[in-house]
């Protein structure tokens, strides 16, 4: 079995060469994984961390090393219900998951009331899968509206998560539909495409991958 900083070191250079022409972000998502995955990665030059549990991940955060602890960004990617807000807001330096306009309203009274400005994405669920949040594409106007007018936030984009599929025609297709969105409503980022499905991400314009597996095992 290969030394864990081997593995890591092999995953993320053959991962980079994918990735360096596009100029996206690697988001490290170590939400299964513990303390020394993440300071290997962070010994590999990654800064950017992908947690999906309140809770626990704030946990795994305070535990790190002073150095790394300050000197990298975090994301909270998974689903975050309305009474873990007052946990995530200054903690993650970006919100990937909001999906309605009550989500961000509590976000923005929490994060008025640390004097702080919280970075957030759009959730955008374009396939209509009903075990996955976000909202529909024909909701992102109004949405986007309500969300832009309150204070101390700020949608620097959408965010989106692919169906697990080979059919890569539909991932293209999916992909393309959501990078439009982000170019309709004038937005900068865009976080899409996952372990299995980044390279058709980054080809149909990701700004930001979120990558587990693929760098840790």
């Amino acid at each position: 079995m290969k030394p864990l900083s081997e593995k890591i070191k092999q995953n993320l250079e053959r991962v980079s060469s994918d990735i360096k022409p596009y100029n996206a972000k690697i988001v490290a998502v170590t939400k299964y994984y513990g303390k020394d995955e993440m300071m290997e990665v962070y010994r590999q030059g990654l800064r950017d961390f992908g947690e999906s549990r309140a809770v626990e991940s704030i946990e795994k955060i305070n535990s790190l090393d002073e150095e790394v602890k300050s000197k990298s960004t975090y994301h909270f990617i998974g689903h975050l219900q309305t009474n873990k807000a007052k946990k995530v807001v200054g903690v993650f330096d970006y919100i990937h998951s909001v999906d309605s306009v009550n989500l961000a309203k509590e976000l923005a009274t929490v994060a008025q009331n640390k004097g702080i400005i919280q970075k957030i994405f759009i959730q955008v669920n374009n396939a209509f899968e009903e075990q996955k949040f976000g909202i529909a594409p024909s909701q992102l106007n109004n949405i986007l509206n309500e969300i832009q007018k309150l204070k101390n936030l700020e949608v620097v984009g959408l965010m989106n998560i692919a169906p697990f599929t080979d059919d890569e025609f539909e991932l293209h297709k999916l992909f393309r539909e959501i990078y439009k969105l982000k170019e309709e409503f004038q937005l900068k980022e865009l976080s899409m495409g996952m372990s299995h499905d980044y390279k058709i991400a980054l080809e149909e314009g990701a700004t930001i991958v979120r990558l587990g597996k693929i760098l840790f095992e």
